[in-house]
């Protein structure tokens, strides 16, 4: 079996609410292994999201420790974990988070120029072909519909070929037809590059393309599904 390349023990997480402390995840232990698919479920306010920037290192865990690929996330500071994730992590948003004035090449190439690439922008125009816009390079974010902007942000997130590409409701604000292609893009750019995916889905249809599902209710995870059992 691969090795891990994300755990979790006893990960909490704590936020200041105007009334006091909110407990937003308790005590979470997981692992998940190197080219795993971890789809995360659950009811709205479960924890899905904040799990997955746990993972990510977005958000800071108030107990418990998080480990990414044998770094400890939670003893590194904010630019410390900011390198890191540009080295090893790719980052897919509901809400595209593309630069406005920026062009679809220049979106994709920029993590590439901060990662140090020399042919930032031959791997972003290569990458942004593989999503289906070759013709949209010059486009800028305003210039595209939905879904063309989440193949944007598709391609910006896989192109320095991350470790680990964590997809928070890739699918949530596109209709079905665009949802449909962006769910065989993630997967086929996952088994493409060999990473890890985990994401957060409100998708049935795109979980159960997952190798395994946690369910989480009121901040802790509930149950879990295996692919390999359900079939």
């Amino acid at each position: 079996m691969p090795p891990d390349v994300i755990r979790l023990r006893d990960a909490c997480l704590t936020l200041q609410g105007n009334a006091g402390p909110v407990e937003v995840l308790r005590d979470i232990t997981l692992s998940v292994a190197g080219g795993e698919t971890l789809g995360l479920v659950g009811p709205s306010g479960s924890g899905k999201s904040s799990l997955l920037m746990l993972m990510g290192g977005l958000e800071r865990a108030t107990g418990g420790q998080v480990t990414a690929l044998g770094r400890d996330l939670t003893a590194l500071d904010e630019d410390a974990l900011a390198r890191f994730r540009l080295g090893n992590m790719g980052v897919v948003f509901q809400s595209f988070h593309l630069i406005p004035t920026m062009t679809a090449i220049e979106n994709v190439a920029t993590p590439l120029e901060l990662a140090g690439h020399a042919d930032a922008f031959a791997q972003a125009e290569a990458q942004l072909r593989r999503v289906g816009l070759g013709q949209r390079l010059e486009h800028y974010p305003s210039q595209m519909s939905g879904g063309e902007q989440q193949r944007v942000a598709l391609a910006r997130a896989v192109a320095p070929r991350p470790a680990i590409l964590l997809a928070d409701e890739p699918t949530g604000n596109l209709d079905g037809v665009n949802g449909q292609a962006i769910m065989d893009l993630l997967f086929g750019l996952r088994e493409e590059h060999g990473a890890t995916l985990i994401l957060v889905t409100h998708a049935p249809e795109l979980a159960a393309r997952c190798d395994r599902v946690l369910r989480l209710a009121d901040g802790r995870i509930a149950g879990e599904d295996l692919r390999s059992a359900a079939e």
